[in-house]
């Protein structure tokens, strides 16, 4: 969950969504909380949602790349995991180095996801180059409204085609 500055009008809807994922017993899910230093939120995931989002407060600059290289030491075996993204991808840190870390978790078998930030108007706000880049490799980039989320869930969970569920999710909103 990118929690730096750029991100402030979508900390409530990444933390909320990071604690989604938390809840679900399902999954065996790990929260971490990044700008340009990285919190393991994981031990605090049994808490009060409430607690745990406002529990740390970051804010400063942007390092994913950072962020992933933490998170990859977690990845026991790639076929069976997802890894959501929170993030608005400003990248401040190495971007090219990011987009290797990405790249080779999809070649690895990890389902990358990146959920996109969304402003207070619930608009997807995003650097469109980096998007776009990641997504020619595999990583889908969802702008998914709390409405949308139990649909996107299910179909990663279910190992849809992310395409097909963006479009179809897509029309949905028109409606």
């Amino acid at each position: 969950m990118d929690q730096s500055g750029s991100m402030a009008e979508s900390v409530v809807y990444g933390s909320v969504t990071g604690s989604i994922f938390a809840s679900l017993p399902a999954l065996n899910t790990r929260v971490v909380a990044f700008d340009t230093g990285v919190v393991d939120l994981t031990e605090e995931c049994g808490t009060d949602p409430v607690d745990m989002i406002f529990g740390v407060q970051l804010g400063g600059g942007t390092d994913i790349n950072k962020a992933i290289a933490y998170c990859e030491k977690f990845v026991t075996d790639p076929a069976q995991t997802v890894f959501f993204l929170i993030t608005d991808l400003f990248e401040g840190g190495n971007q090219a180095q990011l987009v290797r870390r990405l790249k080779d978790m999809v070649a690895s078998g990890v389902r990358v996801v990146c959920l996109l930030a969304l402003s207070d108007s619930g608009v997807p706000t995003f650097d469109q180059n980096l998007a776009k880049k990641i997504s020619e490799f595999g990583v889908p980039c969802f702008g998914c409204t709390p409405n949308k989320l139990p649909d996107l869930i299910e179909g990663v969970l279910k190992k849809h085609d992310l395409k097909a569920l963006a479009a179809r999710l897509a029309t949905k909103e028109t409606k």
